[in-house]
């Protein structure tokens, strides 16, 4: 492989705060509460609010 005269140079932008870790945690703020918040009512409605579908309109 050849020697990059430039390889301290831009050495900053994939150290610190420019890793790419440190670029893509904040793309989609809110997913993951977001998610566990679908889930959360998801599983409420599917588990606690059984219903039959012929029990709807009929009183």
């Amino acid at each position: 492989m050849a020697h990059n005269p430039w390889a301290k140079r831009d050495a900053w932008r994939y150290e610190g705060q420019f890793t790419r870790y440190n670029r893509f945690k904040n793309t989609l703020p809110g997913l993951g509460i977001g998610t566990a918040a679908f889930l959360s009512y998801w599983a409420y409605e599917h588990f606690i609010l059984k219903k039959g579908h012929d029990e709807h309109g009929h009183h």
